[in-house]
């Protein structure tokens, strides 16, 4: 079975925090994703590759912050998260690589 390497531009990494720990009780898990990514792309990524059965995927964009650094102004840029929750008996180690 061949992975389409597009699969891998839609899932850019999982997020490891302590929300997104506690979230993993509940069988969901959070990815960062492309800002362009769309829930039915990132479905069959994350069924794609982890090779689960994903029942409902929510998005959110969290705006950049300003932020200063060493005195001059930045801005951060725009994260895409996406809040996938998984199929009973389901499950997704993300502390492991592919």
């Amino acid at each position: 079975m061949s992975i389409d390497p597009k699969l891998f531009d839609v899932i850019l990494s999982p997020v490891i925090t302590e929300k997104a720990t506690a979230l993993s009780e509940h069988n969901k898990v959070v990815f960062k994703v492309a800002k362009t990514a769309t829930k039915p792309q990132i479905k069959l990524a994350v069924e794609k590759l982890f090779d689960v059965k994903v029942v409902s995927v929510n998005t959110l964009v969290r705006k950049g912050k300003v932020k200063r650094f060493r005195g001059t102004v930045g801005q951060q840029s725009d994260v895409k998260k996406a809040v996938v929750t998984l199929a009973e008996g389901h499950t997704i180690d993300v502390t492991t690589g592919l």
